[in-house]
């Protein structure tokens, strides 16, 4: 799907359905939690949810204090979704429409969280842009958690493809600049009762080499 398409599919997913209607509803999202907790981040640290949708993610953040929070979604719509829910606490996140394969940033970011957008990417150029991206953005041996399909997952998602993912398969998409810290799967139970299997796994990006022969 072309990338205006995908914008115009996204956007009408999030006018036409309530929260309950997605698979993807997760009020207590407690496999981000648990990964996000080990690392134990300073409450200034820069944190950055990608695809994050109307995710209960931002709420934790800053249910704990966390001052420097972005979130990014391709959809208008769901962000404005995100900063009706959260009211007056909206003022306290960073916003950002975007299509992650096109983002451009400034910021070294502490951590970069992606529950379930990393596995819509399906041809080798938009999973390299991602990868490009997660590597500029994310600053030397700092923190990353991605959760895709599992290869005993759905491999569909709102009506489009998606790449599955063993844990082996993720952890290897992100070695050349990330070092896998650990790889779970996880059950999620949907709204309508359905159980979709999901690959989580973390990485710390590695230091960068410095070539003294040069």
């Amino acid at each position: 799907m072309k990338a205006d398409n995908l914008k115009e599919h996204w956007e009408n997913i999030y006018s036409t359905k309530v929260q309950k209607d997605f698979s993807w509803y997760q009020p207590v999202p407690a496999q981000s939690i648990e990964f996000f907790e080990t690392f134990d981040l300073s409450k200034d640290a820069k944190i950055i949810d990608i695809g994050a949708g109307d995710s209960y993610f931002v709420d934790y953040l800053i249910e704990k204090g966390y001052s420097n929070i972005y979130v990014l979604d391709i959809s208008a719509n769901a962000i404005e979704r995100a900063k009706l829910r959260l009211g007056i606490n909206a003022g306290k996140v960073n916003w950002i429409v975007a299509d992650i394969v096109d983002f451009k940033s400034d910021i070294k970011f502490d951590f970069w969280h992606d529950r379930a957008a990393f596995h819509f990417l399906l041809n080798q150029h938009q999973i390299e842009k991602y990868l490009d991206n997660a590597n500029a953005f994310i600053a030397a041996e700092r923190f990353m958690v991605v959760g895709t399909f599992s290869d005993s997952g759905p491999v569909k998602c709102s009506g489009l493809e998606i790449k599955q993912y063993s844990k082996g398969e993720l952890a290897q998409r992100f070695a050349t600049n990330f070092k896998k810290i650990k790889c779970v799967d996880e059950t999620h139970t949907t709204p309508s009762n359905t159980n979709q299997n999901f690959t989580f796994c973390s990485f710390q990006k590695k230091m960068m080499k410095i070539n003294l022969n040069v």
